[in-house]
């Protein structure tokens, strides 16, 4: 029986493995440093005020090592690594800080949804993710919110408006529906969510707001012409 177990263990492994490898290949495969002012920005507004000044500290560097410098969202980062260069003590009595002080702050991250532990430990540190606004639960629910209220466009501009295409309202569309895809429910980044359209352009669809849902790669690709509640049920009972 523990033959089996372990057996077990290891395809699930092996499993979410492949399922990370995936979305860390779609996610550097559409990264675009263009839109990385308004990653920082959304950052600076919903996920800063929810954290200390040591947290805030650790997660721009650890931010700074992955998606600023490689385009991923993965580095290796030790204890002993954050205890110095990264910031000073607040006594100001010392120019690390303690280990205590780190492996809290770190922690505090973890318990905040900020950053991922995603591999074991070795000699360069341990492997982190590190996750953008979006995927935060706590700033997703208030990205959607401010995106609610801030919307200011008259119904008929937004069906006129060209949702699809246009980045700035790509992103509003995404904002609306919290980064989830509409059919599975997986959250999503900016980098790896797709647009999928309600009523198809096949059969006169248009690029307008109330017409595009947000949707994961593999349930867009899956749906194709299909009506959405058969892409939804059927979504369902593969699940079930």
């Amino acid at each position: 029986m523990d033959d089996r177990i372990k057996k077990i263990r290891e395809l699930l492994e092996e499993i979410d493995g492949e399922i990370a490898s995936q979305e860390a290949r779609e996610f550097a495969h559409n990264f675009d440093a263009l839109e990385l002012p308004g990653v920082v920005s959304s950052a600076i507004q919903f996920l800063q005020p929810l954290l200390t000044p040591y947290e805030a500290a650790i997660y721009w560097h650890m931010f700074n090592r992955s998606i600023l410098k490689t385009g991923q969202q993965y580095c290796r980062v030790s204890t002993r690594g954050l205890m110095n260069g990264v910031v000073k003590s607040a006594s100001g009595q010392s120019e690390s800080l303690s280990i205590q002080t780190t492996r809290g702050a770190l922690q505090g991250l973890e318990e905040k949804g900020a950053v991922i532990q995603a591999g074991e430990a070795n000699r360069e540190g341990t492997l982190y993710r590190v996750l953008l606004p979006e995927e935060i639960p706590v700033c997703a629910s208030a990205i959607q919110e401010s995106a609610q209220e801030s919307s200011s466009l008259a119904p008929d501009v937004e069906k006129e408006a060209d949702f699809y295409n246009v980045a700035e309202n790509r992103l509003r569309v995404f904002e609306r529906d919290a980064y989830k895809c509409r059919y599975c429910g997986k959250q999503l980044t900016r980098f790896t969510a797709t647009l999928d359209h309600l009523q198809p352009v096949s059969e006169g669809g248009d690029n307008s707001f109330d017409n595009l849902a947000t949707a994961c790669l593999l349930c867009n690709s899956r749906r194709g012409a299909r009506p959405v509640m058969e892409a939804i049920l059927g979504q369902e009972r593969n699940d079930g």
